[in-house]
């Protein structure tokens, strides 16, 4: 069974990783949206094709109520945070109990 909980000590392992990666990623394109960025930039065309899929379905539910302010960013990290407090807990403790 300690093969098991190794395995799934490192999907916990690389799950929190890229969760962290991606809450920076989004990061840098709310602090990029900011400043009028030239939509032709490698790395804006990059921050805004991976952001955007999980982007959108939030802003399209969200009331432009706040000024024009745009809260998605802070609810995907929000989602982002409770994921890693959840399910990468979760299973570092799956993977402690069937470790002995």
């Amino acid at each position: 069974m300690f093969v098991l909980a190794n395995l799934l000590s490192a999907i916990a392992k690389i799950l929190d990783i890229a969760l962290t990666l991606y809450m920076w990623v989004i990061i840098a394109r709310a602090v990029i949206s900011w400043v009028n960025p030239d939509p032709f930039n490698p790395i804006v065309r990059f921050l805004h094709s991976v952001t955007e899929p999980l982007l959108y379905p939030i802003r399209r539910r969200l009331p432009m109520a706040f000024g024009g302010i745009d809260f998605s960013p802070l609810i995907l990290i929000l989602a982002i945070i409770f994921v890693q407090s959840f399910l990468v807990e979760s299973l570092y403790q799956i993977a402690l109990h069937l470790g002995g």
